[in-house]
């Protein structure tokens, strides 16, 4: 196992604990464990996360109505965007660097 895996293992397991408890900066530290997460990422698999990235920000919403779970599994799937976000970023910013090197 490496730090990457590691990372991601951890950034799954506070999306889930911080749905149910209050954890202090839990988006900072998914954002974070994202980046770390990104960093392995393979260059055919950047698109990939990107559209992750936006469909789970978009669709978080979509089983709220479900009584009793729906709250729970909204926030846990918004915690999986915030992590995978985290890694699309990281992406993203790479990308733009190596574009500007010479």
């Amino acid at each position: 196992m490496n730090i990457f895996k590691i990372a991601g293992l951890v950034g799954a397991l506070v999306a889930i604990v911080a749905a149910f408890v209050g954890v202090p900066f839990s988006p900072a530290i998914l954002a974070v464990l994202g980046a770390v997460v990104g960093w392995n990422i393979a260059a055919e698999d950047n698109v990939r996360v990107i559209v992750s990235a936006v469909a789970l920000g978009a669709l978080a919403g979509t089983f709220g109505s479900i009584p009793v779970v729906g709250p729970s599994l909204t926030a846990i799937i918004g915690n999986v965007g915030v992590l995978i976000a985290g890694a699309a970023l990281l992406i993203i910013l790479r990308n733009v660097v190596n574009r500007l090197k010479p």
